[in-house]
């Protein structure tokens, strides 16, 4: 199998340096243009592709402009808004709730703070932190989706499986200087060699060090189970 560095330290700043190469250009992918539809696109994105969320947003975020347009809409007519969108209704009770919230208790403006954000409807820590780094130049973490899930206990980075202690755990071993290019690095990485069902590892720039190489292992370090 690939050989990982002699720490976990060590092992995180080799994979940025490497995917930094490979992904000069690493950011977000979902389209916005100011904090309120940025945590709007981060909600929807849930369990949905990015790709998908910017098709319906293009056309959400000409009708629903402040959180006044989301707190006066039902919930049905927002989850019709969205139809494509995985759990459509659920995020349409969301974005109503958020709208509301964000009016009554925060005099229309997108929250600052980690509370504060997973306050709002369909707000967990991984969106407060996307919302958080991309909307207010805070970083106080790492976002940990499917794709960084995957990588990082593939890489041998964690051992932990909930996202929560994902990220708990790397706090200390990704330099905090990388926390939000970490994850870019990861998704970009995570989409176009190592996916979930079957990773090019071929075209791996991390195979060497990867203890999950198909090339030269039998275990996915990300599920616990044979390729």
């Amino acid at each position: 199998m690939g050989v990982p560095l002699d720490s976990r330290e060590e092992q995180a700043e080799a994979v940025v340096d490497r995917l930094q190469e490979e992904y000069p250009d690493s950011t977000i992918s979902l389209r916005y243009s100011n904090r309120l539809e940025l945590l709007i696109a981060v909600v929807l994105s849930a369990q949905c592709t990015d790709e998908r969320v910017n098709e319906v947003t293009a056309d959400l975020f000409e009708t629903y402009r402040t959180p006044e347009d989301y707190a006066n809409a039902t919930e049905e007519e927002l989850a019709d808004a969205i139809y494509g969108i995985t759990f459509h209704n659920n995020k349409g009770s969301y974005l109503q709730g958020i709208g509301e919230r964000i009016v009554e208790d925060h005099d229309g403006e997108v929250p600052d703070t980690m509370s504060a954000l997973t306050d709002l409807p369909g707000v967990g820590r991984k969106t407060a932190n996307v919302v958080l780094q991309h909307g207010h130049d805070v970083v106080e973490g790492i976002v940990v989706d499917t794709h960084v899930q995957r990588l990082s206990r593939r890489l041998g980075l964690t051992e932990e499986e909930s996202p929560e202690h994902i990220e708990t755990d790397l706090l200390p071993v990704v330099p905090e200087a990388h926390w939000q290019q970490f994850t870019h690095l990861l998704i970009d990485h995570g989409r176009a060699v190592c996916d979930a069902r079957n990773p090019d590892c071929s075209a791996c720039v991390l195979a060497d060090i990867c203890p999950s190489s198909k090339l030269d292992s039998e275990v996915d370090l990300a599920s616990g189970e044979q390729w």
